[in-house]
């Protein structure tokens, strides 16, 4: 099987799954955004997303690790003071930048914690939406056991 009949069956395997559970509705389940996930570098996922350049802000908080010591499995979250739509983290180093991308219900606390893959020491990037425009932060997270294969 090819490798991207394979992500198109897993990913559509992991929308169906969080739809059924009410996690996400049906339609956002249909219209997850498969280019920004392949998007190869930072400026293509800001594009893809919309975000031209998004301005950096300290009403944003990425928490992550100075140091992880296992790149498979890093945790990093986001929040913030603002009314988010969406958040995003992407992994400049990685080979597809978008890592994760959640769409923040309104009335919901915008904060959001996952574990991402790191294939090697890289800024990582939180980015929010709110008010119809995008604002980052970022912070350097060195990785000294890649989780991307390496």
């Amino acid at each position: 099987m090819n490798q991207q009949r394979r992500s198109v069956l897993k990913y559509s395997a992991v929308f169906g799954l969080m739809a059924s559970t009410g996690l996400i509705s049906t339609a956002q389940a249909q219209e997850w955004n498969k280019a920004a996930f392949e998007g190869k570098s930072l400026d293509d996922v800001f594009k893809i997303l919309g975000a031209g350049s998004p301005d950096k802000s300290a009403a944003v908080t990425l928490n992550a690790p100075d140091i992880a010591e296992n790149g498979a499995v890093v945790p990093v979250g986001i929040t913030t003071t603002l009314k988010a739509e969406q958040m995003a983290i992407l992994v400049e180093k990685n080979p597809s930048s978008l890592a994760a991308q959640f769409f923040i219900p309104a009335g919901t606390e915008p904060f959001v914690t996952t574990r991402i893959k790191m294939g090697q020491t890289s800024n990582v990037y939180g980015l929010v939406k709110a008010d119809g425009k995008w604002l980052m932060t970022v912070k350097e997270v060195k990785v000294t056991l890649g989780g991307c294969g390496g």
